[in-house]
């Protein structure tokens, strides 16, 4: 039997344990275990649900055309826009973290993300018109001769789409690695340089990125399921031609316009098991697996 200390160690545990485990169930569980569910049924919000086993995923994926669009362009945007975001935020915060004035340059960097009228600079930018910036600066250099319509334009769609994407995901993962990265213990530092560390890069690769694992796994986390829940916020609703129609907008479409229900939550589970499924490969390649960790010697003393 357990001594009774370890017992109420375990029992303040589960007390203290308790408040985050409930508001995860109700929050997490129970509307992943209920979208499960309503993924098989067909359902409007007008009647009650029917049963109709696979047919929303078959439908999806054999006559939703725009479905398949929606997926190619899902990988297509957070592929590029998910990693670009993820490297940019590590690279900034490591050269703002060798500068002098580090602290102020990351309150510099780190503002425009959580500041609102993003959206208006963003319109201003790439305005149809010949007063957009973008189409200003242009139409002087010339390098074109009539405004481009942004927004319009299916071959611009996705590009703008990814900058802008890029730009505001760099905030929060920026602020992770800037935390990492004046965490790194500086006598390990030292000791590279006397081992024979004689450049930035090398102190990043051998010493720097090993203590950031736990950075570095939960911004690749959050990228992740930036990545795949991306909504386009550039050029419409919908976008023309789909051609920037992701899995988030296609929710929304079949959700809260045409209020299949049913049918939204197959692809709310589609983009559940592709998040799930990305985030375990990204956990087995940064988490330490105690297979690598070195075995621990103890010395004894003899007698």
């Amino acid at each position: 039997m357990k001594p009774k200390s370890s017992i109420r160690e375990y029992a303040m545990g589960l007390i203290f344990f308790a408040p985050f485990l409930i508001l995860f169930t109700i929050f997490t569980v129970i509307p992943v275990v209920v979208g499960m569910g309503m993924s098989l049924t067909d359902y409007d919000l007008l009647r009650s649900p029917s049963f109709v086993g696979f047919n929303n995923y078959q439908n999806l994926f054999m006559r939703d055309a725009n479905f398949i669009k929606a997926l190619q362009n899902t990988f297509i945007i957070g592929g590029i826009a998910g990693p670009a975001g993820y490297l940019l935020s590590f690279l900034f915060a490591w050269i703002i973290n060798n500068l002098k004035f580090k602290r102020l340059l990351t309150i510099i960097f780190y503002a425009p993300s959580i500041a609102g009228g993003m959206s208006i600079i963003w319109t201003y930018l790439f305005s149809g018109d010949r007063y957009g910036l973008i189409n200003n600066w242009l139409l002087n250099f010339g390098f074109i001769s009539q405004p481009v319509i942004w927004n319009q334009n299916v071959d611009y769609i996705i590009p703008v789409n990814i900058l802008i994407i890029v730009w505001g995901s760099m905030g929060t993962g920026f602020l992770v690695f800037m935390a990492g990265l004046q965490n790194n213990d500086i006598q390990l530092k030292e000791a590279g340089r006397i081992d024979g560390i004689s450049n930035a890069f090398q102190e990043l690769w051998f010493i720097i990125l090993p203590q950031m694992k736990p950075q570095l796994l939960y911004g690749a986390i959050t990228s992740i399921v930036g990545a795949v829940g991306i909504f386009p916020s550039f050029g419409g609703f919908p976008s023309p031609n789909y051609a920037a129609h992701t899995l988030s907008a296609h929710i929304q479409d079949y959700g809260f316009i045409r209020f299949e229900m049913g049918y939204a939550s197959a692809i709310c589970m589609i983009m559940f098991f592709l998040s799930f499924g990305l985030g375990q490969v990204v956990i087995r390649l940064l988490s330490e697996r105690p297979e690598r960790r070195p075995k621990r010697i103890t010395l004894r003393r003899k007698s």
